[in-house]
């Protein structure tokens, strides 16, 4: 691994005429970038509709009740499952089409495998989509897919491991953080996905199979999400501050830390349970351990950071990038907490998770990947700049603030719905005290909708080249992309 940054003096530049590889074949495939972005921005906005639709079922305000196609429950599923494989699985596909070349100076193995997986992975979408609402879900947190489903998708994510491994497989010498981490995503994500998916269905029952559904859960997001995006942020935070990495050193442990500690922490969904106590132990002890881990890595991007501040106003990328660090330290912070069994006394079943798992999964991951969107998708769109610089500050504003109300909210209700089971309240009486926060819940999830309707707008106005009043103003039109979307060095811009 050399400790080096991936800038365009290091990285292959598609804006180079003349770049191709294996005769006419264009390093990287523009269309699968832009395409698998655009279609993880519909599937956001369809998953954050199905949260809607769900949450005013708490405030006694759902429009279908007594339409079973149309259950809450079923909605549920939607923006759970729509939000992992529709928005942060699409996302990191696109990411992936430019993040791999770029680094090995190779295009993926074939050209028409990735234009199957597109098709293919969008239609195991839509049949997910169809399946849950027609009530086939499986009884498996983060699983509820269609059984008929998890086959192909296995056979998805074994193909999409073939396509990009195969370019790294083919580079001499030592190999930049970020492929370590893609690697070790591609090995897991295939490991962790038949064995959440296949073992309980067909091997196991009871106490074994609720073990493997607790690990499952909490590996999706640590052995698939997590490293693909710390690999993601290795990449892009180097190349629009134009500097390297601060600790290689760090970037080690983080990497190493993550492949030793966290396979182990998913049983910490089910203590007080008959799972074997030396498991429930160790899996506090691996979550401890974990976010130690994840705190050499914060360090290690904020002493990244060090005298170059002025980014964090400057460029939308870097803002949604470091925010989502924060997040992802405060999560780690808690969870070192919650998963004590003194704590998880007070917390299980309450909305207190329910507002840790939002906080994980868009306040992180998604800020990483709407901002790796916004660095991106004006390049491969082939266009010199956004269509509004504005709107690019209210979409990030009101998604953060929106999101650390309902982080916030949800928190707090979750210690007052504990509290209030520890003394025995009535369930009544619980309800009524949660119906307040229910309210916020359903408010901040609102405005953030919003927030990526306003995204979504100024993607369509780029991608038509409609000229703003902020274009307008700008006296040389065809200036690079501005530094509030990334860097305005020699990337590439225009599709190859």
């Amino acid at each position: 691994m050399a400790d080096t940054v991936m800038t365009d003096a290091t990285a292959p530049n598609i804006s180079d005429s003349n770049l191709t590889a294996n005769g006419d074949r264009p390093l990287i495939e523009i269309w699968l970038v832009k395409w698998h972005f655009v279609m993880g921005i519909i599937f956001l906005l369809v998953a954050m509709l199905a949260g809607f639709l769900f949450s005013l079922q708490f405030i006694q305000k759902y429009p279908f009740s007594g339409i079973e196609f149309f259950s809450p429950g079923r909605w549920r599923f939607i923006h759970t499952n729509g939000v992992a494989y529709g928005f942060i699985a699409n996302v990191f596909l696109g990411m992936l089409h430019w993040v791999v070349p770029r680094l090995t100076g190779k295009p993926a193995a074939s050209r028409a495998l990735g234009y199957f997986i597109f098709y293919a992975w969008q239609g195991i979408l839509v049949a997910t989509v169809i399946g849950l609402l027609m009530g086939q879900a499986q009884a498996l947190e983060w699983g509820e897919t269609p059984v008929w489903i998890d086959p192909v998708a296995l056979l998805g994510l074994i193909l999409v491991a073939i396509n990009f491994m195969t370019p790294i497989m083919k580079v001499s010498g030592p190999l930049y953080v970020t492929m370590w981490y893609f690697m070790a995503a591609f090995v897991w994500t295939v490991l962790v996905y038949a064995m959440g998916n296949f073992l309980p269905e067909y091997h196991m029952n009871g106490v074994a199979a609720g073990a493997i559904g607790g690990l499952f859960i909490h590996d999706l997001v640590g052995l698939f999400v997590t490293p693909l995006g710390w690999g993601m942020m290795y990449y892009f935070v180097p190349i629009i501050l134009k500097k390297p990495i601060w600790s290689h050193g760090l970037s080690l442990v983080g990497f190493w830390g993550l492949a030793f500690f966290y396979p182990l922490n998913g049983i910490h969904h089910f203590l007080y349970t008959p799972i074997p106590m030396f498991l429930q132990y160790g899996a506090v002890i691996s979550t401890i351990a974990v976010e130690l881990v994840v705190t050499t890595v914060i360090v290690n991007f904020f002493m990244t950071l060090r005298g170059s501040g002025d980014m964090l106003r400057r460029s939308i990328p870097v803002r949604w990038f470091y925010t989502g660090m924060i997040f992802y330290f405060t999560t780690c912070f808690q969870c070192a907490f919650q998963t004590t069994l003194t704590f998880q006394q007070i917390i299980h079943f309450t909305d207190w998770v329910v507002g840790h798992a939002h906080l994980v999964m868009f306040g992180v991951f998604g800020f990483w990947l709407l901002g790796t969107m916004v660095y991106l998708l004006p390049r491969v769109m082939g266009r010199t700049r956004w269509y509004s610089e504005s709107l690019h500050e209210w979409h990030f504003w009101i998604t953060a603030i929106s999101m650390l109300v309902m982080f916030f909210d949800l928190t707090i209700a979750g210690l007052v719905q504990g509290y209030m089971w520890k003394e025995l309240a009535s369930w009544e009486s619980t309800l009524r005290a949660s119906t307040p926060f229910w309210w916020v819940r359903t408010i901040s999830g609102t405005a953030m909708i919003f927030a990526q309707f306003i995204f979504a707008y100024n993607v369509v106005m780029t991608w038509i080249g409609k000229p703003s009043k902020e274009w307008a103003k700008n006296r040389n039109p065809e200036s690079a992309v501005p530094a509030s979307v990334g860097d305005t060095g020699s990337e590439g811009l225009s599709p190859a």
